[in-house]
């Protein structure tokens, strides 16, 4: 039996919304029985996009984080309602039952996620159903998986080792996690390379500057690790280093030859654009 779950690359993402209109477009209006009833016009997001802002002056990042029901492996939202209100398909498919659960508000509340929503004018707790009515008309992907531009969005099963979805989780290995790993439900939605904080900044040369300086080494020291990283000034005379811890205290050395070094503590409250470091001729 196969184990089903998306894959979500959160680098390939532009935020263009065409998941999330797709998602509307199937089930907004049209009801798939057993499996769910007709999602409302307005006010539910099945899938929706968060939007992540870091860094200030020149050098911001935004990222987009496509957010839907994890079909968690140990799903919370089965503990509220009565007995089969809520139920795991042997695919790992969750399902909100649209007969069982009627009335069953509190099922809502259930999700770490915020991933359920309120049907008011049909009293029903629903969710993303990964498309369960495709799949079980052979179709081999979701909708939003679909129409997805960029390719950030991959559909397959999680224990298949040839799929392209086990295949990418193993490329990438060193980039995937969970959203939230903290509520421990073990999501069959995989995250790859959800946004970190960086540290960015400029090297200029107080004898020369209006020019930009390429090949200043920059290196980056967490006070807790042993590990250093190192990088060099592009064209532009920029730096940045990803993927680094919050709150940590970080030690910032640019050296330029026949110029003396500058060094600069950072504390990683959120992302830091360190701005100019001019470094002043030996």
């Amino acid at each position: 039996m196969a184990r089903y779950g998306i894959a979500v690359d959160v680098e390939k993402c532009t935020g263009c919304h065409s998941c999330f209109l797709a998602c509307k477009d199937e089930h907004a209006g049209n009801d798939y029985p057993p499996i769910s009833v007709a999602q409302p016009d307005i006010g539910h997001k099945w899938l929706r996009l968060r939007e992540i802002e870091q860094g200030t002056g020149t050098k911001i990042k935004v990222d987009y984080i496509p957010i839907m029901c994890q079909h968690c492996e140990k799903p919370p939202c089965m503990a509220p309602g009565p007995e089969g209100a809520v139920y795991q398909r042997d695919d790992g498919i969750v399902i909100i039952d649209p007969q069982k659960a009627k009335g069953c508000k509190n099922i809502v509340n259930s999700c770490p996620y915020g991933a359920i929503f309120w049907n008011q004018e049909k009293e029903l707790p629903q969710k993303c159903t990964l498309c369960a009515q495709m799949i079980d008309n052979g179709e081999k992907t979701t909708r939003c998986v679909e129409s997805c531009p960029t390719g950030a969005l991959i559909f397959g099963d999680l224990d298949d080792p040839k799929s392209e979805i086990a295949k990418l989780l193993v490329a990438k290995a060193e980039q995937v996690e969970a959203f939230k790993p903290k509520f421990g439900t073990k999501p069959t939605v995989k995250y790859i390379g959800l946004p970190k904080l960086f540290i960015a900044g400029e090297v200029l040369l107080s004898d020369k500057p209006k020019d930009c300086i390429k090949g200043a080494k920059v290196t980056l020291k967490a006070d807790n690790q042993d590990k250093v990283m190192e990088t060099n000034t592009d064209f532009f005379g920029d730096f940045e280093f990803k993927g680094l811890d919050r709150n940590i205290d970080y030690t910032l050395i640019a050296e330029y030859e026949g110029y003396y070094p500058q060094e600069i503590t950072i504390r990683t409250y959120a992302s830091k654009n360190v701005g100019e470091l001019v470094l002043r001729a030996k």
